[in-house]
């Protein structure tokens, strides 16, 4: 594993998922290249209503179908695109899930079906999973790929 992660701590978070140490070099030059690139606002940030909290409408079906299945989110943001709203943007999206069974299960699908394109840590003093894009830019597909995950879940619950 890559040591010089000096962009995210580690020490109390369970690190699921892998990466090579090439991932995480790009994953480092992403980052320094976007903070030197220039900020052109080009959309407003789109917004729908979920459990009476505002949230990025790009993650509002993975957290409805997430929601179904009874697991529990406490944060999101889709970000979508850093070239639609470079300040109000979260550069990589992500969402907090609460553990538990589901989750659990959920956060293993997550892993082996979207690989290295998403980082995934368990922070067992909060009983929680953070599970976010690895990459700039790859906002709009993590916020597909979690639907298509939790989807994958609901298809399983059906058929037991």
């Amino acid at each position: 594993m890559y040591q010089d992660k000096a962009d995210a701590d580690f020490s109390n978070e369970v690190l699921l998922s892998l990466h090579s140490d090439e991932q995480w070099r790009r994953r480092k030059r992403e980052l320094i290249s976007w903070t030197s690139s220039p900020k052109v606002r080009k959309g407003e940030k789109k917004t729908r209503l979920f459990n009476g909290v505002y949230v990025d409408s790009e993650i509002y079906p993975a957290l409805s179908r997430l929601n179904r299945l009874g697991i529990q989110t406490e944060f999101s943001c889709a970000g979508v695109s850093p070239l639609d709203e470079p300040v109000d943007h979260s550069l990589y999206a992500y969402i907090t899930l609460m553990a538990g069974s589901t989750s659990d299960k959920f956060a293993a699908t997550v892993v082996n079906v979207m690989k290295h394109r998403v980082l995934v840590t368990f922070e067992p003093t909060w009983g929680r999973y953070d599970v976010s894009s690895f990459f700039i830019g790859h906002n709009r597909s993590f916020c597909l790929l979690i639907d298509h995950c939790a989807a994958l879940m609901e298809e399983n619950d059906s058929d037991v």
